[in-house]
């Protein structure tokens, strides 16, 4: 393949989950944007927003193996031309989606209630996240079967239907929650419900067009040749044993990975709900990056698993040298971006002026994201792609230690107060992006040129 092949083909797997990871972050913005337009205690509704929103991560990132352990291993399947096997793992992912989903229902009460007990919000904020999850929980079943849809289409070198199938989520997902939280002519809507159930709405809408790809895309060149054989092989040949003891792995990550995003989360919560919402709002610009990043790491899983599983060495290194190039140009592309743009949009997501006088002062923030956060992220697509999950596991078990070391040393040597508080907490999320970085640099020829 040359290089300007090459890259045609990182652009073909990129550029659409760019465009439907676009969408992800403008859903939280826009229910962010609802919620502090709905009534007078516009910060109480962000952070109900963001407190809700970490308890539903807190459960679905534990089973964030079911999109991750699925792509690898689908890309590595596609790369021997074993179609049989890619539709083994379809079936492997969405069973163990459905059954993660009905434990999820079944715990939803004790589950909920056991996380907000660890929580500092204030009373306000906690009555209304409590009406924000136990409306989005219904969603779970679709939102852990698109996790491995998801997966697996990435696995199978097809961003486009990925694609479609996010942006009809995102799409219903924004419109509905406007439409049933503010009502439309007479009807009034029905206010702050309307924003979850709108995602409840998109999660099934989303899932609909995926199986359908599924039925109508690859029911005759993948799903055709599985036979009664193969499917009750599916429990006892060890793949299955195989595919669990992988997930494990990605499970553990799942938990570290957990423990900063809601320690995040936790932590600032105890700041007030003035400096709750103003570190809401800010690390939804700081996710908005990565989502572009994500693209590019998307395509480096998608390749790395494929020349992986062709055991061709030399186009494996061509291809992460040219995923990483991609990526650090978005970089690049979004200092500038973050540096001209950061007031006017705090002003979009909340009409609250004590809000974005708090958050204006952490802007400097959003300009060390692309740095930091763009080789950690596209690290992560590659090492997935050639199923290292051991050393994924302890890249963010180590940054987990990262994040909670900085925290607690700068409270104990600053004891810091109000927004300061808050930058500290910053700086600890940034150390845990530095260390997952290093990490995986130091491990990137014995865990992935070692899988060829």
């Amino acid at each position: 393949m040359t290089r300007k092949a090459l890259n045609a083909e990182i652009l073909r797997l990129a550029i659409p989950s760019i465009l439907a990871g676009i969408t992800v972050p403008l859903v939280g913005m826009v229910d962010t944007a609802v919620a502090g337009h709905l009534g007078s205690d516009a910060a109480a509704g962000i952070g109900a927003i963001s407190v809700g929103s970490m308890v539903l991560s807190l459960l679905y990132w534990v089973f964030g193996f079911l999109r991750t352990g699925t792509g690898g291993l689908t890309a590595q399947a596609f790369g021997r031309q074993d179609p049989a096997e890619a539709g083994r793992i379809f079936l492997r992912g969405v069973g163990l989606a459905l059954l993660a989903a009905i434990l999820a229902l079944a715990f939803q009460w004790p589950f909920f209630k056991g996380v907000m007990h660890l929580t500092n919000a204030t009373p306000a904020v906690k009555e209304l996240a409590e009406r924000y999850f136990f409306i989005r929980i219904w969603a779970a079943p679709a939102t852990m079967s698109l996790m491995a849809l998801r997966g697996w289409f990435v696995g199978m070198q097809n961003s486009v239907d990925s694609m479609w199938m996010d942006l009809i989520v995102n799409g219903v997902n924004i419109g509905a929650s406007i439409l049933l939280a503010f009502g439309v002519g007479e009807w009034q809507g029905i206010g702050f419900a309307g924003i979850p159930l709108g995602t409840v709405i998109a999660q099934y809408c989303g899932l609909a067009y995926g199986l359908w790809v599924c039925c109508h895309k690859y029911g005759r060149s993948v799903f055709a040749l599985l036979g009664r054989d193969d499917l009750a092989a599916l429990l006892h040949d060890g793949s299955m044993g195989r595919f669990f003891r992988m997930n494990l792995d990605l499970l553990g990550r799942s938990f570290f990975f957990i423990l900063i995003y809601i320690g995040f989360t936790m932590i600032n919560a105890g700041f007030g709900d003035q400096l709750l919402a103003a570190g809401s709002i800010m690390m939804q610009l700081l996710m908005f990056f990565s989502y572009f990043t994500d693209g590019f790491a998307y395509a480096g899983e998608a390749l790395s698993g494929r020349f992986i599983g062709a055991q061709d060495g030399e186009m494996l290194r061509r291809s992460v040298r040219s995923v990483f190039i991609w990526s650090m140009s978005i970089a690049v592309l979004f200092i500038g971006i973050y540096g001209a743009t950061g007031v006017p949009v705090l002003r979009l997501l909340t009409s609250d002026e004590s809000v974005v006088h708090t958050a204006r002062v952490f802007l400097p923030w959003l300009l060390l994201m692309p740095p930091l956060g763009c080789a950690a992220f596209t690290w992560d697509g590659i090492f997935l792609g050639a199923t290292a999950s051991r050393a994924l596991r302890d890249s963010m078990g180590g940054a987990a230690a990262a994040f909670f070391g900085v925290w607690f040393l700068g409270s104990w040597l600053l004891r810091p107060e109000g927004p300061a508080a808050l930058h500290v907490l910053f700086a600890a999320y940034f150390a845990h992006l530095a260390f997952r970085t290093l990490w995986l640099t130091l491990r990137y020829r014995r865990d992935v040129l070692g899988a060829l």
